[in-house]
C-alpha cells in the first residue's frame, strides 16, 4: 500500500508538462497544445499594431 510508483509518475508528469510549455514544435506542421496554451496572449502583446 505504498504510494510510490504514483510519485514518481506525477513528477514525470510535471517534467513533461515543462518540457512541452518550452517546446513549440518548429519545423513540424502541428502545434503543441500546452505550448500555445502558455504563450497564448503574447502575440497580441508583442504586435505594435495593437498597442
Amino acid at each position: 500500500m505504498s504510494k510510490q510508483p504514483n510519485s514518481t509518475s506525477q513528477q514525470r508528469q510535471q517534467q513533461n508538462h515543462r518540457s512541452d510549455a518550452l517546446n513549440n514544435n518548429r519545423g513540424t506542421s502541428g502545434t503543441n497544445p500546452t505550448n500555445a496554451h502558455v504563450h497564448g496572449n503574447r502575440g497580441k502583446q508583442l504586435n505594435p499594431n495593437q498597442r
